[in-house]
């Protein structure tokens, strides 16, 4: 439905100058709402038509006023027409400012996308993480350097963005670094966050990615099987270093706790429940939810091997998840294992083991 757009000039009759003459204001209408200025324009009442909106008088000082606010008119509709077709939309508000002077520079993608990360930032440590934040960082530089690259420009507005820039980004990311369709994608699905947060703010009135659809291929996990968990529990190592690293992988085994929830474990998240059971009570560190993890013999036993021997109130030997994986790469190799071995594995063996460690825990209940 196309807008209804509308000026007309009036005299703001309550400003009488000392010489008789009032201000000539402008009032621009469009569907229904208004916005007015004045046109710092001043003529004496008796020389005013309210019909037409026009002088009335003779002399070349009168026909250079009326031709000034058919200037005035004629700027105003083509800000309107520019503001119409560069938005989709336009108010009555956003051409007065414009023709003053006054509109806000439009934000482009990098600086709304600096902004996000800088909320973001504020919420590590309460509801996100350091390492989310940091890959928003890092999709915002690979976003500067595909906008370098690509468009020869330092950043670029909202409305270059459509599903040809998306996708260029895509390729952008597949083509100059070494990295699957899907953690590409990634990028993707986090520039589209940032999107969202600019619609969000009121800073966008459109959704680039209305027509994009992120595609992720499936990945089949790689676990480990009973007997595979049980030869690396029952393993002796040379390597006391390998020994604590297969306790925490062991232990995130049988409680499905992330690395960074293993590295915040404390004494007092173990408590004896109603049940008369040794409980794990924390909440996660992601998601800020309370978890509630019954204790089996095997996780006992690896707290009890520590009691008391690490510093800082630890209960569980704590490597960087770096590192962590690099000798869990060696673990399977000393074990016979032909499998890649992360940390972030233990967390899917738990769920198909844990149908079996509830059946146990009935059993010895």
């Amino acid at each position: 439905m196309k807008s209804t757009f509308r000026v007309l000039f009036f005299l703001k009759r309550d400003k009488v100058k000392k010489n008789g003459n009032m201000p000539i204001m402008a009032r621009i209408t469009i569907d229904g709402k208004l916005a007015q200025f004045n046109t710092k324009l001043e003529v004496n009442p008796k020389n005013w038509q309210a019909k037409t909106g026009k002088v009335s008088g003779r002399g070349a000082k009168f026909t250079r006023m009326n031709e000034m606010l058919d200037g005035i008119k004629a700027t105003l509709y083509k800000h309107y027409q520019t503001i119409l077709e560069r938005d989709g939309y336009v108010t009555a508000e956003k051409v007065r400012n414009t023709f003053l002077g006054k509109e806000e520079k439009a934000k482009t993608l990098l600086q709304v996308f600096a902004q996000h990360n800088e909320q973001y930032a504020l919420k590590v440590g309460k509801t996100a993480t350091h390492r989310t934040y940091t890959r928003y960082e890092l999709t915002k530089n690979r976003l500067a350097e595909y906008i370098r690259t690509n468009y020869h420009v330092e950043d670029i507005s909202f409305r270059e963005i459509n599903v040809v820039f998306i996708e260029g980004f895509y390729l952008f990311i597949r083509d100059n670094y070494p990295c699957t369709h899907n953690t590409a994608m990634k990028f993707v699905q986090r520039f589209r966050t940032v999107v969202l947060f600019a619609h969000n703010l009121g800073l966008i009135n459109f959704n680039p990615f209305g027509a994009y659809k992120l595609k992720f291929e499936y990945v089949e996990r790689e676990y480990l099987e009973q007997d595979e968990l049980d030869r690396i529990y029952q393993k002796t190592f040379a390597s006391k270093r390998l020994e604590q690293v297969r306790d925490m992988f062991i232990f995130s085994c049988y409680t499905g706790l992330s690395y960074v929830d293993v590295c915040e474990l404390r004494a007092e998240n173990i408590k004896v429940s109603f049940d008369g059971n040794l409980w794990i009570i924390k909440k996660r560190h992601k998601t800020n939810v309370t978890s509630n993890i019954r204790l089996l013999d095997i996780p006992k036993a690896i707290l009890q091997k520590y009691d008391g021997k690490l510093p800082d109130g630890k209960i569980l030997p704590v490597i960087s998840n770096q590192k962590m994986n690099d000798y869990l790469k060696e673990i399977a190799t000393v074990c016979g294992i032909n499998k890649k071995i992360t940390y972030h594995v233990a967390r899917h063996i738990t769920f198909s083991y844990s149908l079996k460690t509830r059946n146990l825990q009935r059993l010895s209940a």
